[in-house]
Protein backbone atom coordinates (compact mmCIF):
# COMPACT_ATOMS: atom_id res chain seq x y z
CA UNK A 1 0.00 0.00 0.00
CA UNK A 2 0.87 3.61 -0.82
CA UNK A 3 2.09 5.27 2.23
CA UNK A 4 1.32 8.94 1.20
CA UNK A 5 -2.21 10.11 -1.17
CA UNK A 6 0.63 12.19 -2.55
CA UNK A 7 2.85 10.02 -4.13
CA UNK A 8 0.17 7.70 -5.47
CA UNK A 9 -0.03 10.09 -8.23
CA UNK A 10 3.73 10.70 -9.03
CA UNK A 11 4.87 11.18 -12.66
CA UNK A 12 0.77 10.28 -13.09
CA UNK A 13 -1.23 11.99 -16.04
CA UNK A 14 -4.41 12.51 -14.31
CA UNK A 15 -7.58 12.43 -16.50
CA UNK A 16 -10.35 15.28 -15.25
CA UNK A 17 -14.02 15.42 -16.74
CA UNK A 18 -15.92 18.49 -15.54
CA UNK A 19 -12.71 20.64 -14.77
CA UNK A 20 -15.30 23.44 -15.70
CA UNK A 21 -17.48 23.29 -13.08
CA UNK A 22 -17.51 24.23 -9.45
CA UNK A 23 -15.87 20.84 -8.50
CA UNK A 24 -13.91 20.07 -10.86
CA UNK A 25 -11.95 23.86 -10.69
CA UNK A 26 -11.26 22.95 -6.88
CA UNK A 27 -9.79 19.32 -7.90
CA UNK A 28 -7.60 20.73 -10.52
CA UNK A 29 -5.85 23.47 -8.42
CA UNK A 30 -5.51 20.70 -5.10
CA UNK A 31 -3.98 18.50 -7.63
CA UNK A 32 -1.41 20.68 -9.36
CA UNK A 33 -0.62 22.28 -5.59
CA UNK A 34 -0.66 19.16 -3.52
CA UNK A 35 0.25 15.68 -5.57
CA UNK A 36 3.78 15.73 -7.74
CA UNK A 37 1.26 14.52 -11.20
CA UNK A 38 3.42 14.63 -14.46
CA UNK A 39 0.45 16.64 -16.65
CA UNK A 40 -3.24 17.13 -15.44
CA UNK A 41 -5.41 16.64 -18.55
CA UNK A 42 -8.85 18.63 -18.74
CA UNK A 43 -11.76 17.67 -21.44
CA UNK A 44 -13.39 20.49 -22.35
CA UNK A 45 -16.02 21.04 -25.08
CA UNK A 46 -16.42 24.11 -27.24
CA UNK A 47 -18.88 26.69 -26.17
CA UNK A 48 -20.16 29.27 -28.38
CA UNK A 49 -17.55 30.92 -29.79
CA UNK A 50 -14.63 29.57 -27.46
CA UNK A 51 -12.73 26.84 -28.18
CA UNK A 52 -11.28 24.69 -25.27
CA UNK A 53 -7.96 26.75 -24.46
CA UNK A 54 -9.38 29.48 -24.40
CA UNK A 55 -12.26 28.41 -22.12
CA UNK A 56 -9.36 27.02 -19.86
CA UNK A 57 -7.41 30.04 -19.55
CA UNK A 58 -10.58 32.19 -18.52
CA UNK A 59 -10.58 29.95 -15.97
CA UNK A 60 -7.05 30.19 -14.76
CA UNK A 61 -7.64 34.02 -14.25
CA UNK A 62 -9.84 33.49 -11.24
CA UNK A 63 -9.11 34.14 -7.59
CA UNK A 64 -9.32 30.56 -7.07
CA UNK A 65 -6.00 29.99 -8.83
CA UNK A 66 -4.24 32.67 -6.68
CA UNK A 67 -2.87 30.99 -4.06
CA UNK A 68 -0.92 28.59 -6.53
CA UNK A 69 -0.22 30.95 -8.95
CA UNK A 70 2.27 32.59 -5.72
CA UNK A 71 3.27 29.04 -5.10
CA UNK A 72 3.72 27.45 -8.34
CA UNK A 73 4.15 30.79 -10.91
CA UNK A 74 4.25 27.82 -13.84
CA UNK A 75 1.99 25.52 -12.76
CA UNK A 76 -0.34 25.77 -15.99
CA UNK A 77 2.69 24.42 -18.26
CA UNK A 78 1.38 20.96 -16.31
CA UNK A 79 -1.89 20.52 -17.55
CA UNK A 80 -3.22 19.36 -21.02
CA UNK A 81 -6.02 20.93 -22.61
CA UNK A 82 -8.04 18.22 -24.81
CA UNK A 83 -10.95 19.28 -26.65
CA UNK A 84 -13.79 16.80 -26.73
CA UNK A 85 -17.82 15.77 -25.54
CA UNK A 86 -18.53 13.44 -23.33
CA UNK A 87 -21.56 13.15 -25.36
CA UNK A 88 -20.22 11.75 -28.45
CA UNK A 89 -18.78 8.28 -29.25
CA UNK A 90 -14.78 8.43 -28.64
CA UNK A 91 -15.55 11.55 -26.39
CA UNK A 92 -15.60 13.70 -30.36
CA UNK A 93 -11.32 13.15 -29.71
CA UNK A 94 -9.27 13.65 -32.73
CA UNK A 95 -7.27 10.46 -33.83
CA UNK A 96 -3.75 11.99 -31.95
CA UNK A 97 -5.66 13.10 -28.74
CA UNK A 98 -7.48 9.20 -28.54
CA UNK A 99 -4.14 7.72 -29.43
CA UNK A 100 -2.82 9.88 -26.45
CA UNK A 101 -4.90 9.35 -23.34
CA UNK A 102 -5.35 5.73 -24.76
CA UNK A 103 -1.15 5.51 -24.41
CA UNK A 104 -0.59 7.91 -21.18
CA UNK A 105 -3.88 8.54 -18.63
CA UNK A 106 -3.55 6.32 -15.48
CA UNK A 107 -5.88 8.25 -13.30
CA UNK A 108 -9.45 9.33 -14.67
CA UNK A 109 -11.91 11.70 -12.38
CA UNK A 110 -15.42 11.85 -13.74
CA UNK A 111 -16.63 14.74 -12.38
CA UNK A 112 -19.10 15.95 -15.39
CA UNK A 113 -22.85 15.87 -15.47
CA UNK A 114 -25.84 18.22 -16.20
CA UNK A 115 -26.90 19.24 -12.13
CA UNK A 116 -30.64 20.89 -13.36
CA UNK A 117 -32.79 19.00 -11.83
CA UNK A 118 -35.57 19.92 -14.20
CA UNK A 119 -33.47 18.87 -17.13
CA UNK A 120 -35.59 17.28 -19.88
CA UNK A 121 -35.09 13.37 -19.10
CA UNK A 122 -33.35 12.63 -22.78
CA UNK A 123 -30.65 15.64 -22.44
CA UNK A 124 -30.06 14.49 -18.90
CA UNK A 125 -29.44 10.96 -20.27
CA UNK A 126 -27.16 11.92 -22.56
CA UNK A 127 -25.10 13.94 -20.48
CA UNK A 128 -25.07 11.96 -17.49
CA UNK A 129 -25.55 8.12 -18.48
CA UNK A 130 -24.56 8.19 -22.06
CA UNK A 131 -21.35 10.58 -21.36
CA UNK A 132 -20.41 7.95 -18.80
CA UNK A 133 -20.62 5.06 -20.91
CA UNK A 134 -18.62 6.49 -23.44
CA UNK A 135 -15.73 7.78 -20.99
CA UNK A 136 -15.79 4.07 -19.34
CA UNK A 137 -15.44 2.81 -22.80
CA UNK A 138 -12.32 4.78 -23.46
CA UNK A 139 -10.82 3.86 -19.84
CA UNK A 140 -10.92 -0.30 -20.80
CA UNK A 141 -8.79 0.96 -23.84
CA UNK A 142 -6.00 2.62 -21.71
CA UNK A 143 -3.26 1.40 -21.28
CA UNK A 144 -1.76 1.95 -18.16
CA UNK A 145 -4.92 3.05 -15.97
CA UNK A 146 -4.82 2.80 -12.72
CA UNK A 147 -7.85 3.96 -11.18
CA UNK A 148 -11.20 5.53 -12.13
CA UNK A 149 -13.39 7.58 -9.76
CA UNK A 150 -17.53 8.03 -10.80
CA UNK A 151 -18.85 11.41 -8.85
CA UNK A 152 -22.48 10.89 -8.11
CA UNK A 153 -24.60 12.19 -5.73
CA UNK A 154 -25.63 11.16 -1.92
CA UNK A 155 -28.99 11.08 -3.36
CA UNK A 156 -29.06 9.10 -6.23
CA UNK A 157 -31.58 6.76 -4.58
CA UNK A 158 -33.52 9.26 -2.77
CA UNK A 159 -36.91 7.26 -2.90
CA UNK A 160 -35.17 5.45 0.07
CA UNK A 161 -35.34 6.47 3.74
CA UNK A 162 -31.68 4.67 4.42
CA UNK A 163 -29.05 5.03 1.80
CA UNK A 164 -25.83 2.95 2.73
CA UNK A 165 -22.79 2.31 0.90
CA UNK A 166 -24.29 -0.58 -1.75
CA UNK A 167 -25.96 -0.59 -5.34
CA UNK A 168 -29.73 -0.89 -5.56
CA UNK A 169 -31.54 -1.78 -8.21
CA UNK A 170 -33.16 1.08 -10.58
CA UNK A 171 -36.88 0.79 -12.58
CA UNK A 172 -34.80 0.20 -15.68
CA UNK A 173 -31.51 -0.11 -17.42
CA UNK A 174 -29.71 2.28 -20.05
CA UNK A 175 -31.09 -0.11 -22.60
CA UNK A 176 -34.49 0.21 -21.93
CA UNK A 177 -34.61 3.99 -20.57
CA UNK A 178 -33.03 4.94 -24.07
CA UNK A 179 -35.89 2.48 -26.19
CA UNK A 180 -38.67 4.46 -23.52
CA UNK A 181 -37.44 7.50 -25.01
CA UNK A 182 -37.64 6.40 -28.17
CA UNK A 183 -41.51 5.74 -27.63
CA UNK A 184 -42.28 9.19 -26.12
CA UNK A 185 -42.95 7.31 -22.96
CA UNK A 186 -44.08 10.12 -20.45
CA UNK A 187 -40.73 11.33 -17.80
CA UNK A 188 -43.15 11.10 -14.68
CA UNK A 189 -43.64 7.47 -15.67
CA UNK A 190 -40.26 6.60 -16.43
CA UNK A 191 -38.28 8.13 -13.20
CA UNK A 192 -41.49 6.70 -11.03
CA UNK A 193 -40.73 7.87 -7.04
CA UNK A 194 -37.69 9.94 -8.24
CA UNK A 195 -37.90 13.91 -7.50
CA UNK A 196 -35.57 14.66 -10.73
CA UNK A 197 -34.07 14.17 -13.33
CA UNK A 198 -30.55 14.79 -11.96
CA UNK A 199 -30.82 12.11 -9.08
CA UNK A 200 -33.07 9.37 -11.43
CA UNK A 201 -30.06 9.44 -13.99
CA UNK A 202 -27.20 9.34 -11.70
CA UNK A 203 -29.05 6.11 -10.28
CA UNK A 204 -29.19 4.66 -13.51
CA UNK A 205 -25.34 5.63 -14.28
CA UNK A 206 -24.49 3.71 -10.73
CA UNK A 207 -26.38 0.43 -12.13
CA UNK A 208 -24.62 0.92 -15.27
CA UNK A 209 -21.05 0.77 -13.66
CA UNK A 210 -21.88 -2.10 -11.97
CA UNK A 211 -23.13 -3.94 -14.72
CA UNK A 212 -20.09 -2.65 -17.47
CA UNK A 213 -18.29 -5.71 -18.26
CA UNK A 214 -15.08 -3.80 -18.36
CA UNK A 215 -14.22 -4.34 -14.95
CA UNK A 216 -12.01 -1.38 -14.42
CA UNK A 217 -10.45 -0.16 -11.32
CA UNK A 218 -13.27 1.79 -10.28
CA UNK A 219 -15.00 3.44 -7.46
CA UNK A 220 -18.18 5.93 -6.89
CA UNK A 221 -18.17 8.98 -4.87
CA UNK A 222 -21.32 10.12 -3.75
CA UNK A 223 -21.35 13.80 -2.20
CA UNK A 224 -24.02 15.53 -0.56
CA UNK A 225 -24.60 19.49 -0.50
CA UNK A 226 -21.39 20.84 -1.38
CA UNK A 227 -21.32 24.49 -0.26
CA UNK A 228 -18.05 26.93 -0.13
CA UNK A 229 -14.24 26.06 1.11
CA UNK A 230 -13.49 25.97 4.83
CA UNK A 231 -9.86 26.68 4.13
CA UNK A 232 -7.97 26.29 1.19
CA UNK A 233 -7.01 27.33 -1.34
CA UNK A 234 -9.00 30.14 -0.16
CA UNK A 235 -11.55 30.55 2.68
CA UNK A 236 -15.28 30.96 1.50
CA UNK A 237 -14.18 30.33 -1.97
CA UNK A 238 -17.63 29.67 -3.90
CA UNK A 239 -19.02 30.41 -7.70
CA UNK A 240 -22.22 28.89 -7.94
CA UNK A 241 -25.82 29.88 -6.43
CA UNK A 242 -27.08 26.36 -6.43
CA UNK A 243 -29.12 24.89 -3.59
CA UNK A 244 -28.89 26.91 0.08
CA UNK A 245 -26.37 29.48 -1.27
CA UNK A 246 -28.94 30.56 -3.61
CA UNK A 247 -32.14 30.72 -1.51
CA UNK A 248 -29.77 32.55 1.33
CA UNK A 249 -28.13 35.18 -1.46
CA UNK A 250 -31.65 36.01 -1.71
CA UNK A 251 -32.75 36.58 1.75
CA UNK A 252 -29.18 38.33 2.34
CA UNK A 253 -30.53 40.82 -0.32
CA UNK A 254 -34.13 41.18 0.46
CA UNK A 255 -35.61 39.87 -2.48
CA UNK A 256 -36.69 36.24 -0.79
CA UNK A 257 -38.87 36.53 1.99
CA UNK A 258 -40.87 33.86 2.74
CA UNK A 259 -40.04 30.05 2.28
CA UNK A 260 -41.21 26.70 3.58
CA UNK A 261 -40.50 26.01 7.52
CA UNK A 262 -37.98 23.89 7.48
CA UNK A 263 -35.92 25.16 10.91
CA UNK A 264 -36.11 21.44 12.76
CA UNK A 265 -34.78 19.33 9.31
CA UNK A 266 -31.28 18.16 8.89
CA UNK A 267 -29.29 19.22 5.94
CA UNK A 268 -26.27 17.69 4.68
CA UNK A 269 -23.89 20.62 3.66
CA UNK A 270 -19.81 19.58 2.99
CA UNK A 271 -17.16 21.80 2.22
CA UNK A 272 -16.40 21.74 -0.96
CA UNK A 273 -12.05 21.72 0.06
CA UNK A 274 -12.93 18.50 2.31
CA UNK A 275 -15.13 17.44 -0.58
CA UNK A 276 -12.06 17.52 -2.86
CA UNK A 277 -9.60 15.90 -0.45
CA UNK A 278 -12.08 13.16 0.20
CA UNK A 279 -12.28 12.43 -3.72
CA UNK A 280 -8.49 12.36 -4.09
CA UNK A 281 -8.73 10.35 -1.25
CA UNK A 282 -10.61 7.77 -2.96
CA UNK A 283 -8.20 7.17 -5.72
CA UNK A 284 -5.95 6.18 -3.48
CA UNK A 285 -7.76 3.68 -2.03
CA UNK A 286 -8.74 2.32 -5.39
CA UNK A 287 -5.52 2.41 -6.59
CA UNK A 288 -4.21 0.26 -3.60
CA UNK A 289 -7.10 -1.85 -3.27
CA UNK A 290 -6.89 -3.29 -7.14
CA UNK A 291 -3.37 -3.33 -6.58
CA UNK A 292 -3.44 -5.59 -3.73
CA UNK A 293 -6.25 -7.85 -5.80
CA UNK A 294 -2.99 -8.67 -8.34
CA UNK A 295 -5.14 -7.61 -11.22
CA UNK A 296 -8.31 -9.90 -10.76
CA UNK A 297 -11.33 -7.85 -11.11
CA UNK A 298 -13.24 -7.36 -8.23
CA UNK A 299 -16.59 -7.87 -8.00
CA UNK A 300 -18.10 -4.77 -7.48
CA UNK A 301 -16.76 -0.79 -7.22
CA UNK A 302 -16.69 0.15 -4.01
CA UNK A 303 -19.14 2.98 -2.77
CA UNK A 304 -18.09 6.03 -0.68
CA UNK A 305 -21.30 8.24 0.39
CA UNK A 306 -19.24 11.45 1.99
CA UNK A 307 -22.02 13.05 3.93
CA UNK A 308 -21.99 15.14 6.91
CA UNK A 309 -25.33 14.40 8.86
CA UNK A 310 -23.43 10.94 10.11
CA UNK A 311 -20.68 12.42 11.97
CA UNK A 312 -21.74 15.87 12.83
CA UNK A 313 -25.71 16.58 11.72
CA UNK A 314 -26.34 20.55 10.62
CA UNK A 315 -30.27 21.75 11.17
CA UNK A 316 -31.08 23.98 8.67
CA UNK A 317 -32.47 26.13 11.51
CA UNK A 318 -28.65 26.45 13.08
CA UNK A 319 -27.73 26.62 9.72
CA UNK A 320 -30.34 29.80 9.12
CA UNK A 321 -29.68 31.92 12.11
CA UNK A 322 -25.76 31.47 12.44
CA UNK A 323 -25.82 32.85 8.71
CA UNK A 324 -28.28 35.38 9.92
CA UNK A 325 -26.47 36.55 12.62
CA UNK A 326 -23.69 36.93 10.07
CA UNK A 327 -25.73 39.69 8.03
CA UNK A 328 -26.60 42.18 11.06
CA UNK A 329 -21.99 42.02 11.23
CA UNK A 330 -21.94 42.64 7.39
CA UNK A 331 -25.31 43.16 5.40
CA UNK A 332 -24.55 43.63 1.32
CA UNK A 333 -24.72 47.17 0.38
CA UNK A 334 -26.84 46.41 -2.05
CA UNK A 335 -29.76 45.20 -0.34
CA UNK A 336 -33.16 45.80 -1.90
CA UNK A 337 -34.79 45.13 1.38
CA UNK A 338 -33.84 44.93 5.41
CA UNK A 339 -33.09 40.81 5.16
CA UNK A 340 -35.94 39.07 6.40
CA UNK A 341 -38.20 35.91 6.10
CA UNK A 342 -41.66 34.14 7.13
CA UNK A 343 -41.72 30.61 7.00
CA UNK A 344 -44.79 28.73 6.54
CA UNK A 345 -45.22 25.01 6.85
CA UNK A 346 -48.80 25.11 5.08
CA UNK A 347 -48.56 25.60 1.34
CA UNK A 348 -52.00 27.90 0.85
CA UNK A 349 -50.81 29.92 3.38
CA UNK A 350 -47.02 29.72 1.55
CA UNK A 351 -49.45 31.14 -1.87
CA UNK A 352 -50.71 33.96 -0.23
CA UNK A 353 -46.82 34.82 1.40
CA UNK A 354 -45.90 35.01 -2.00
CA UNK A 355 -48.32 36.94 -3.88
CA UNK A 356 -47.78 39.82 -0.71
CA UNK A 357 -44.17 39.57 -0.74
CA UNK A 358 -42.90 38.46 -3.91
CA UNK A 359 -45.57 39.14 -6.43
CA UNK A 360 -47.12 42.50 -5.35
CA UNK A 361 -43.57 44.01 -4.55
CA UNK A 362 -42.20 42.86 -8.14
CA UNK A 363 -45.11 44.12 -9.73
CA UNK A 364 -44.64 47.12 -8.63
CA UNK A 365 -41.06 47.29 -9.10
CA UNK A 366 -41.48 46.34 -12.72
CA UNK A 367 -43.66 48.87 -13.19
CA UNK A 368 -40.85 51.36 -12.07
CA UNK A 369 -38.62 49.90 -14.74
CA UNK A 370 -40.95 50.38 -17.44
CA UNK A 371 -41.97 53.83 -16.28
CA UNK A 372 -38.10 54.33 -16.55
CA UNK A 373 -37.63 52.89 -19.72
CA UNK A 374 -36.28 49.88 -19.23
CA UNK A 375 -37.47 46.22 -19.40
CA UNK A 376 -39.32 44.51 -16.24
CA UNK A 377 -37.57 41.58 -14.70
CA UNK A 378 -38.90 41.07 -11.01
CA UNK A 379 -41.88 39.09 -11.55
CA UNK A 380 -39.60 37.19 -13.98
CA UNK A 381 -37.18 36.47 -11.25
CA UNK A 382 -39.83 35.43 -8.45
CA UNK A 383 -40.84 33.14 -10.75
CA UNK A 384 -37.86 31.50 -11.29
CA UNK A 385 -36.99 31.34 -7.83
CA UNK A 386 -40.08 30.23 -6.19
CA UNK A 387 -39.50 27.40 -9.02
CA UNK A 388 -36.31 26.61 -7.62
CA UNK A 389 -37.30 26.45 -3.97
CA UNK A 390 -40.12 24.19 -5.20
CA UNK A 391 -37.73 21.60 -6.99
CA UNK A 392 -35.78 22.11 -3.64
CA UNK A 393 -38.17 21.31 -1.28
CA UNK A 394 -37.42 17.23 -1.57
CA UNK A 395 -33.93 17.98 -0.40
CA UNK A 396 -35.24 20.63 2.56
CA UNK A 397 -38.62 19.10 4.13
CA UNK A 398 -36.95 15.36 3.72
CA UNK A 399 -34.22 13.54 6.38
CA UNK A 400 -32.27 10.64 5.26
CA UNK A 401 -30.24 8.07 7.40
CA UNK A 402 -27.00 7.77 5.35
CA UNK A 403 -24.31 4.93 6.06
CA UNK A 404 -20.35 6.13 5.24
CA UNK A 405 -18.25 3.60 6.81
CA UNK A 406 -16.25 3.27 3.66
CA UNK A 407 -15.49 7.10 4.12
CA UNK A 408 -14.79 6.73 7.59
CA UNK A 409 -12.45 3.57 7.29
CA UNK A 410 -10.75 5.21 4.46
CA UNK A 411 -10.09 7.79 6.86
CA UNK A 412 -8.32 5.83 9.54
CA UNK A 413 -6.15 4.65 6.71
CA UNK A 414 -4.62 7.91 6.15
CA UNK A 415 -1.29 8.78 7.98
CA UNK A 416 -1.04 11.47 10.11
CA UNK A 417 0.97 14.09 7.47
CA UNK A 418 -1.95 12.41 4.62
CA UNK A 419 -4.72 13.66 7.18
CA UNK A 420 -3.22 17.00 7.59
CA UNK A 421 -3.01 17.63 3.68
CA UNK A 422 -5.84 16.16 2.38
CA UNK A 423 -8.45 16.71 5.53
CA UNK A 424 -12.16 15.67 5.10
CA UNK A 425 -13.32 13.79 8.32
CA UNK A 426 -16.16 15.54 9.50
CA UNK A 427 -15.98 14.15 13.09
CA UNK A 428 -16.62 17.35 15.30
CA UNK A 429 -16.99 19.74 12.71
CA UNK A 430 -16.63 23.26 13.96
CA UNK A 431 -20.11 24.85 11.91
CA UNK A 432 -19.87 28.06 13.51
CA UNK A 433 -16.92 29.15 12.31
CA UNK A 434 -17.50 27.40 8.59
CA UNK A 435 -20.41 28.86 8.71
CA UNK A 436 -19.47 33.00 9.06
CA UNK A 437 -16.95 32.57 6.52
CA UNK A 438 -19.65 30.87 4.22
CA UNK A 439 -21.40 33.83 4.85
CA UNK A 440 -18.45 36.18 4.41
CA UNK A 441 -17.70 34.37 1.06
CA UNK A 442 -21.60 34.48 -0.20
CA UNK A 443 -21.06 38.06 0.38
CA UNK A 444 -17.75 38.35 -1.58
CA UNK A 445 -18.04 36.04 -4.30
CA UNK A 446 -21.48 35.94 -4.77
CA UNK A 447 -22.97 39.34 -4.40
CA UNK A 448 -19.35 41.08 -5.54
CA UNK A 449 -19.12 43.26 -2.08
CA UNK A 450 -15.24 44.46 -0.55
CA UNK A 451 -15.24 44.02 3.15
CA UNK A 452 -14.26 47.42 2.81
CA UNK A 453 -18.16 48.33 2.38
CA UNK A 454 -19.59 47.15 5.70
CA UNK A 455 -19.72 50.59 7.61
CA UNK A 456 -21.41 51.86 4.67
CA UNK A 457 -23.46 49.30 4.31
CA UNK A 458 -24.49 49.03 8.21
CA UNK A 459 -24.94 52.43 8.31
CA UNK A 460 -27.30 51.79 5.90
CA UNK A 461 -29.64 49.35 6.80
CA UNK A 462 -29.73 50.90 10.63
CA UNK A 463 -31.27 53.93 8.28
CA UNK A 464 -33.61 51.77 6.80
CA UNK A 465 -33.63 49.13 8.88
CA UNK A 466 -35.35 46.97 10.82
CA UNK A 467 -35.58 45.79 14.24
CA UNK A 468 -36.79 42.20 15.12
CA UNK A 469 -38.39 41.84 18.51
CA UNK A 470 -38.87 38.12 20.09
CA UNK A 471 -41.64 37.99 22.95
CA UNK A 472 -43.47 41.15 21.29
CA UNK A 473 -46.65 39.46 22.91
CA UNK A 474 -45.63 40.03 26.66
CA UNK A 475 -45.36 42.87 28.45
CA UNK A 476 -41.64 43.75 28.43
CA UNK A 477 -41.84 43.29 24.43
CA UNK A 478 -44.66 45.64 24.23
CA UNK A 479 -43.06 48.21 26.10
CA UNK A 480 -40.17 48.03 23.69
CA UNK A 481 -41.70 47.89 20.16
CA UNK A 482 -43.84 51.32 21.88
CA UNK A 483 -40.49 53.03 22.42
CA UNK A 484 -39.15 51.67 19.02
CA UNK A 485 -42.04 53.15 16.93
CA UNK A 486 -42.46 56.17 18.78
CA UNK A 487 -38.52 57.17 19.54
CA UNK A 488 -36.58 55.32 16.23
CA UNK A 489 -36.35 56.50 13.07
CA UNK A 490 -37.55 52.56 11.85
CA UNK A 491 -38.59 51.16 8.34
CA UNK A 492 -39.83 48.23 9.88
CA UNK A 493 -40.19 46.47 13.38
CA UNK A 494 -40.46 42.86 12.77
CA UNK A 495 -42.01 40.77 15.14
CA UNK A 496 -40.99 37.09 16.06
CA UNK A 497 -44.54 35.54 16.37
CA UNK A 498 -45.97 32.09 16.33
CA UNK A 499 -49.59 31.72 14.77
CA UNK A 500 -51.23 28.50 15.62
CA UNK A 501 -47.90 26.67 14.07
CA UNK A 502 -48.07 27.08 10.82
CA UNK A 503 -46.90 30.44 10.13
CA UNK A 504 -43.91 31.68 11.97
CA UNK A 505 -42.39 34.70 11.53
CA UNK A 506 -38.43 35.88 11.39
Amino acid sequence: METSVAESFRNGIVLITGCTGFLGKILTEKLLRSCPVKNVVVLVRRKKELNANQRVANIYKQKLFDRIRLEKPNFTKYIKVIEGNLEELSLGLSLNDLEWIVDNVNFVFHCAATIKFNEPLDLASKINIQGTENLLALASKMKNLKGFVHVSTAYSHCPRNEIKEEFYKVPVTFTELKNKLVDNVPTSNIIEDWPNTYTFTKAVTENMILTNENRLPISIFRPSIIACTKSEPEPGWIENINGPTGLFSGVMVGFLRTAPNIGSNITDIIPADYTVNALISVMWDTVNRHKQSNGVPLEEPKIYNYVSSVESPLTWGRYIREMHDQYYVAPPLQSMWYGFYIFYTNSTVGSILRFFLHRIPGAFMDLMLILSGKSPKMLRMYSKSESLIDLLSEFSMRQWMFDNRNIRELWQLLSEDDKNEFRFSLKAFDWKSYLETYYHGIRKHILKEDISNVEKALSKNYKNGTVFVTGSIGFLGKLLTEKLLRSCSLKTIALFVKIKDSIQVK
